[in-house]
């Protein structure tokens, strides 16, 4: 990966790491440790098939939400409690305002980059595909600002 990032500009690189910290590029997940083990935001962010991708982990909250496997099952079920308050997968989504990273009827995530059922690289691999995952992020970042700054209206 530090060779792809060798080649983005120092300004592309800042706009990336500035617009990750807008409230469009935040989610909440509970902080609490169950059983000691790792929490929602710390096991996909060491998960190597996540690597802290977002649109990765909303398969995966999907799939909890189906009954379906992912890397972070084991981890999403600790927290049943938490997903169990937005009923179901849509109720999560609308309550997130994560429309822009889902089809239409929230049946699908819309991935930044190609997706396989979690066999393809979390990373990048080569620069090409790391400018896909970067103007596909922040799209559904700049998108996601925009449907917060309309519900403060």
């Amino acid at each position: 990966m530090a060779d792809i990032m060798a080649q983005v500009e120092d300004v592309d690189r800042a706009a990336f790491h500035r617009i990750g910290r807008t409230i469009g590029g935040t989610i909440i997940f509970p902080g609490n440790r169950i059983e000691g083990k790792p929490t929602i935001n710390g096991a996909r962010g060491m998960h190597p098939r996540i690597c802290d991708r977002f649109d990765l982990t909303l398969e995966c909250i999907r799939r909890h939400y189906h009954g379906e496997l992912s890397p972070l099952d084991e981890t999403l079920a600790r927290y049943a409690d938490f997903f169990s308050l937005y009923r179901d997968f849509a109720g999560y989504v609308q309550f997130f305002l994560l429309q822009d990273l889902v089809s239409p009827d929230s049946s699908t995530v819309e991935f930044f980059t190609t997706f396989d059922d979690f066999s393809t690289p979390a990373l990048p691999g080569n620069f090409k595909a790391y400018e896909q995952y970067r103007s596909n992020s922040v799209a559904f970042v700049s998108a996601r600002n925009a449907r917060i700054a309309d519900t403060c209206l």
